[in-house]
């Protein structure tokens, strides 16, 4: 939807809030409301309906004081308006926003805000609502036992790409860093695919010896060699109807990249020791950590393999890059381990929240999840503290050493001001840079008062 043709109600108790917004928008928009008392909102939706509704977390009425932004987005939800609802909120109520975002809220801005982001949310939010566009949503592991979440635009544009890939048999390359989540995106294609009811073979074959590849990979015949002794189906074999996943597909040499390609262009395998190929039908996909210009130079790997995995390329973002998504996944794994260890729910406090968010995070997901499962087995109580968070030291290595006096937030911001400066002041090349969204990199650039 274009904002010129957008209709947005603001609820919120301070009036010269009301006014900047209404003196920002107006010239925008097709129609801007302003509501001081929140209770006046069922009147304003019964009398029409709104694609936008900016609703602050706090106001000066004693109703469920503290969580007043989640009381009406859920008196919002009750009415079943359409409207997105931004929540407005202070940096120190992020949690509480966090918490709003599970509950149906479109997205949330913290106060003071630039002008700029505040258009930016308005119309990412906007475009969310168009039709065909699809809604935030998460896409279930039943076997792995997790679950891929995340409502920040790179994971929204993964999950799209994800529906519109998934019935075809189009094979797909996955790239990304370690621990991002490589393997559940290649379930979830599986899933969602025509082939969902056949069987879907994982193999790392970076870590099959040199000597084992084709056996394991393509089968043998009892006596093929000296330890051959009897038949094996090989994975191809196995993961025929189905779908067959190779992870770790840059580690294999040149010599086992030419008997994959083969394989893969004749759609047939011959086991060792037979004679007679065996037809396949299978859908590929392939992962790695490489990125794609390393897997170019054909000193490592052919050119035209590349090719013949990477009909279609989804790179899976950082889990740094994700804002928010680090929250919704701290929560999530929060509910899963107290639940495995038995414990009462924890909720994190604001330290910890803060200390979540301006960490680096070079295990991603995976580091992610172990350092929230460690809180919870250690916890003394219920609210997990930042000095409950223990960071694995196994990972320090991937990231620059920081001397402890260096405050990480004048490390991201001397950060964001170099990128935004190499880039001449152009903010859409610095978040590509950065590996953020706009919305992500204007958030920040209002946190530092940039």
């Amino acid at each position: 939807m274009n904002l010129k043709n957008a209709t947005i109600l603001v609820v919120d108790d301070d009036p010269d809030i009301l006014t900047a917004m209404r003196l920002l928008l107006k010239p925008q928009v097709k129609e801007i409301a302003a509501e001081k008392n929140p209770e006046n909102i069922r009147q304003h939706l019964s009398k029409q309906e709104f694609d936008i509704i900016l609703l602050d977390m706090n106001f000066t009425s004693s109703v469920n004081s503290g969580n007043e932004g989640l009381f009406w987005l859920r008196k919002i939800k009750e009415l079943k308006s359409s409207a997105s609802v931004i929540m407005i909120t202070a940096y120190g109520d992020i949690d509480l926003a966090v918490r709003a975002l599970k509950e149906g809220a479109s997205d949330f801005m913290v106060k003071p805000w630039h002008n700029e982001v505040l258009v930016d949310t308005i119309k990412e939010a906007l475009s969310k609502r168009e039709p065909g566009k699809p809604e935030s949503r998460k896409l279930t592991s039943s076997v792995i036992g997790t679950e891929l979440l995340g409502s920040s635009e790179l994971m929204e544009e993964i999950f799209h790409k994800v529906e519109k890939i998934a019935p075809t048999d189009a094979n797909v390359l996955i790239l990304g860093e370690n621990g991002t989540g490589k393997d559940l995106i290649a379930r979830a294609i599986h899933q969602r695919s025509r082939r969902a009811q056949k069987p879907y073979m994982k193999v790392d074959v970076g870590a099959i010896s040199e000597t084992l590849f084709e056996s394991e990979l393509f089968g043998h015949k009892k006596g093929a060699f000296t330890d051959a002794r009897e038949d094996r189906v090989g994975r191809f074999e196995a993961a025929n109807g189905g779908t067959l996943f190779l992870d770790e597909i840059a580690n294999i040499s040149l010599q086992q990249q030419a008997k994959l390609l083969t394989a893969l262009q004749n759609r047939q395998v011959t086991k060792l020791g037979a004679n007679q190929p065996l037809d396949i039908d299978i859908r590929l996909v392939c992962a790695t950590n490489v990125p794609i210009s390393s897997l170019a130079n054909e000193t490592q790997f052919r050119k035209d393999l590349i090719y013949r995995i990477n009909t279609v390329e989804i790179i899976v973002p950082p889990l740094r890059s994700r804002g928010n998504d680090i929250l919704m996944l701290a929560e999530h794994f929060l509910k899963v381990y107290a639940e495995k260890y038995m414990k009462n729910a924890f909720e994190f406090s604001r330290q910890a929240i803060e200390k979540l968010l301006s960490y680096p995070f070079p295990g991603n997901v995976r580091e992610l999840q172990y350092t929230i499962e460690r809180a919870v087995i250690m916890a003394d109580d219920s609210v997990l503290q930042a000095k409950d968070l223990l960071f694995s030291t196994i990972e320090q290595s991937t990231f620059p050493i920081v001397r402890e006096e260096t405050n990480l937030s004048d490390l991201e911001k001397g950060t964001i001001l170099r990128v935004i400066d190499k880039n001449n002041g152009n903010i859409t090349r610095a978040a590509k840079e950065l590996g953020l969204t706009r919305t992500a990199l204007y958030r920040r650039l209002s946190k530092y008062d940039i």
